[in-house]
């Protein structure tokens, strides 16, 4: 690994237990964003788009140049962050993943040791199916304690928020019905309004900071942008060089800036551990499946309601590259699809300035937490998980042979990812790719190197057989 360090000084070295002190656990804030690109941050290269509250994390903690999430799809790649366990184990394929019940998750292991947690923003895990047999279940039946949020996606039929167990807005006395050809539910008063989903969920999340400020909590805030539909609040239009799209990461940048001064407000900018990254790549074409729905906007300034049709076009038009040097992007098993920017910051432990180019997943977080807190993990959970903590504190990575990601949502490909080298690995025509050569994935060497080919499907072939690939 190599580990690049502008303030030496400012990493503090020893054992990772205790690391807040005897009576003090830190806090837990992941910040997970939807469908954000490798490229789509300045601290990661962007030129027509400004993110300067991610840029702070990046510039006070540390930058990661080979994070990876669990797939390249919504649901199975929360579902990875959420259980530690890779989701190709569930030969599963779109997105309607569901924690099982009884399965360990990050927030019920948090639970046992102390913790407060929330879930805000979207979820993309299943509840429970008749939303008019109350109490309509879901996160909080999986470890968390407060959940307030977006059922699916950004632009997802249900038109409805979710807090705790019953719809936001609901019609007393009415049933809850999506009817085909009808801009919005029977039964929902209030409908979400698009342009200012993001900034409802970043006013729960403060809420929830503030209530729980004596801590320790764990803070899973899954915001809906950039996702379409791109509907940047009126306040955000016209200000990025990437028309629409560009516009609504900064915005999303602004709620996270939100979240980080509210922490320093609260004097528990030290003591609160705060991961930024996103669930996949982005996606390099505009997404057609929902044109047709009626939008419910707070504001028609910018011409949102035409312009988002084509939000991810005209950013590339403009000189915006969503995925960076990376190819294809969101349900593709190539990088664009499944690498991610991460940050990460916890002054006085993690160097300012820092940059690592370790191998680390996004299942990785689960084993992460439990570093953090020093408890080791349930023995029927977190099957792929490894803690990233010593590469956070400059003390090394994680001794394992290969990362295997879901990177298909149509088949069941598998990226294997180890070092300089990348195998697609498919029941038919796998791939091999040598990344520090050839980063955009165009010469497939998998007859040339058949040798290593071979080495990274033994390891894909043990994981599997394991059934775990965390000791």
């Amino acid at each position: 690994m190599i580990l690049r360090t502008i303030l030496l000084s400012a990493l503090v070295v020893f054992s990772v237990p205790h690391l807040m002190g005897e009576d003090r656990l830190p806090n837990i804030l992941v910040i997970l964003a939807d469908d954000l690109g490798y490229g789509d941050l300045s601290c990661y290269g962007a030129s027509r788009i400004s993110t300067p509250n991610i840029d702070l994390l990046a510039k006070e903690g540390m930058k990661m140049s080979d994070a990876h999430s669990a797939a390249s799809l919504c649901s199975p790649s929360r579902y990875g962050v959420l259980t530690g366990k890779a989701p190709w184990r569930l030969h599963k394929k779109g997105n309607g993943y569901r924690i099982a019940s009884g399965q360990p998750t990050m927030a019920s292991f948090l639970k046992e040791h102390g913790y407060v947690s929330a879930a805000i923003g979207k979820w993309h895990l299943g509840y429970s199916k008749d939303w008019n047999q109350l109490p309509i279940t879901g996160p909080l039946e999986v470890g968390f304690d407060y959940h307030f949020g977006v059922p699916q996606n950004h632009n997802d039929s249900t038109r409805a928020f979710i807090e705790n167990h019953d719809l936001v807005g609901r019609k007393p006395g009415e049933e809850f019905r999506i009817v085909k050809g009808q801009d919005f539910p029977d039964g929902l008063a209030e409908p979400r309004v698009d342009d200012q989903v993001d900034t409802a969920l970043t006013n729960k999340a403060v809420d929830f900071i503030r209530k729980n400020a004596g801590g320790p909590f764990f803070l899973y805030f899954t915001p809906c942008a950039p996702h379409t539909h791109v509907t940047p609040a009126e306040d955000f239009r016209g200000t990025s060089k990437a028309g629409l799209y560009g516009d609504h990461i900064q915005e999303l940048d602004a709620h996270v800036g939100t979240l980080l001064r509210t922490l320093e407000d609260l004097e528990l900018t030290e003591e609160t551990i705060v991961i930024f990254t996103s669930d996949n790549g982005s996606t390099p074409k505009d997404f057609k499946g929902t044109h047709g729905v009626k939008l419910n906007l707070a504001s028609e300034a910018g011409e949102v309601r035409k312009k988002f049709r084509t939000a991810k076009e005209d950013a590339k038009k403009m000189g915006h590259v969503t995925n960076g040097i990376w190819k294809d992007g969101k349900g593709h098993p190539y990088e664009g699809g499944h690498r991610v920017p991460f940050v990460v910051r916890w002054p006085g432990k993690i160097a300012a300035g820092s940059e690592s180019d370790a191998l680390l997943t996004l299942t990785d977080l689960f084993a992460t937490a439990a570093d953090l807190i020093d408890q080791e993990l349930p023995e029927n959970g977190a099957e792929d998980s490894f803690s990233v903590l010593p590469v956070f504190l400059g003390e090394g990575e994680p001794e394992r042979s290969a990362i295997f990601i879901q990177g298909d949502g149509k088949d069941e490909a598998i990226s294997v990812c180890a070092g300089q080298w990348k195998l697609i690995a498919r029941a038919e025509g796998s791939e091999l790719y040598d990344l520090s050569q050839d980063p955009g994935e165009s010469n497939n060497l998998l007859e040339e190197k058949p040798e290593v080919a071979a080495r990274l499907r033994a390891a894909l072939d043990e994981a599997e057989s394991k059934g775990r690939t965390r000791p």
